[in-house]
């Protein structure tokens, strides 16, 4: 969860940040040159013409070396492309609205594209038992907000990948702990 926004003290709203960090955009575009560069490399072996104006692939041979550098490239592009569509289509991008006034929440995300690219969950405001915050430090470290519902389990409110600063989920659990008037737990 990032932002939050009430209006009249009857709603909150926290947008939820998808693929579209900044550090996807990062590994996405390192990833394509990357994969452009073993191309040209490999297609400079094979055609024994310079595409790389700062390297000499034309002295590899094709066979084995250069062959293979324009698979690896290849690969290369076809994950950045991957990368660069789940940006485009900011997959795990949401919010998460709780209303009074509606006496329900909804969770809402981008997914991929098809038939279920819109997931959208609503439940009652009643069917809320609490706000877990679960915070796992270590090698992998875990902080994550979750509401937790009568017979139906938890659902996760914040967003996957990097971990939201200690003191930020604390405030943002005990902000909607608050809001909702149910207890907070993991704290």
């Amino acid at each position: 969860m990032q932002v939050a926004s009430a209006t009249s003290g009857r709603q909150l709203r926290y947008a939820v940040l998808g693929s579209r960090r900044p550090s996807n955009y990062l590994w996405a575009a390192v990833i394509t040159l990357g994969g452009l560069g073993f191309l040209l490399s490999g297609l400079s072996s094979y055609l024994q013409i310079n595409l790389l104006p700062f390297a000499e692939p034309t002295k590899l041979i094709f066979i084995p070396q250069g062959l293979v550098m324009g698979l690896y490239g290849v690969a290369g592009l076809l994950l950045a492309t991957y990368l660069w569509l789940v940006v485009l289509w900011d997959v795990g991008g949401g919010y998460n609205e709780f209303d009074r006034d509606k006496g329900e929440v909804k969770i809402f995300r981008w997914g991929f594209p098809g038939k279920d690219r819109r997931v959208e969950l609503t439940h009652p405001l009643s069917d809320i038992q609490s706000v877990r915050v679960d915070i796992r430090e270590g090698l992998n470290p875990r902080r994550a907000l979750y509401l937790k519902l009568r017979g139906k389990g938890e659902i996760p409110l914040t967003r996957v990948g990097q971990p939201l600063a200690l003191s930020e989920i604390e405030d943002q659990g005990a902000d909607l702990a608050r809001f909702l008037g149910v207890p907070l737990e993991g704290l």
